[in-house]
């Protein structure tokens, strides 16, 4: 079992070609696009819950950072979308990977810091030293700021792979207990099954709260540059 723990992880190939962007271009399907004046009410569920997220998330930005709005929306349910199709059986979770995370956090984050320095050149310089420092200890706080701000990125990356890597991983590791355990104890297999049970409907918030954690973060370094 050990040695197929981290196969569902491998980036999977069809004749040899990989499949990743089919599997990153899937989610887009799932989304209804009505064709009509009145939209179905999965239409009007789904344009509720982007409104309702948009209205939270940028109310504290001023107009500069409004116009990130289109963006930040399309990214929670990219991520989302990719975090729960990574729930189906057979499937592939592009978040699992840290290439691809990374490649998502380090262009928004960029983006977020050059936007201060354009805009808020002063500032952001203020926050690599806080007002009333003393002197000798300027060098090294420079340094430390300068490290935390660079490390933003990396633990956006980080957090979402972790997350949701350590859920499928506990419930692969369940799933294989409850299938051992029929043989041998059907009282206990029923429990661990109650379990992998619970453990999947957590990792169905967990999907939709990481996506909403990233999205947050990325506003919250906007904000913090406009």
């Amino acid at each position: 079992m050990n040695e197929n723990l981290f196969t569902s992880f491998t980036s999977p190939t069809m004749m040899g070609f990989p499949v990743v962007m089919l599997i990153i271009l899937f989610p887009s399907i799932m989304f209804p696009s009505p064709d009509r004046l009145i939209n179905n009410r999965l239409a009007s569920i789904q344009q509720w819950l982007i409104q309702l997220t948009s209205k939270q998330m940028m109310s504290i930005h001023n107009h500069k950072g409004q116009t990130w709005t289109l963006m930040l929306m399309s990214l929670i349910m990219f991520i989302g979308s990719t975090n729960l199709l990574g729930l189906l059986p057979h499937s592939f979770t592009p978040t699992t990977q840290l290439s691809m995370n990374l490649g998502m956090a380090i262009p928004l984050w960029a983006g977020a810091v050059i936007t201060g320095f354009r805009y808020k050149t002063k500032a952001s310089l203020a926050h690599f030293l806080p007002q009333g420092t003393p002197l000798p200890l300027i060098p090294m706080l420079v340094i430390i700021e300068t490290i935390s701000l660079f490390i933003q990125p990396i633990a956006l990356a980080v957090r979402l792979t972790a997350n949701i890597t350590a859920g499928h991983l506990l419930m692969h590791l369940i799933g294989g207990a409850t299938l051992a355990l029929t043989n041998i104890s059907m009282t206990t297999a029923l429990i661990t099954f109650i379990i992998l049970i619970l453990l999947t409907i957590l990792e169905f918030a967990v999907a939709l709260i990481q996506a909403y954690v990233f999205t947050l973060l990325v506003s919250l370094y906007l904000h913090d540059n406009t």
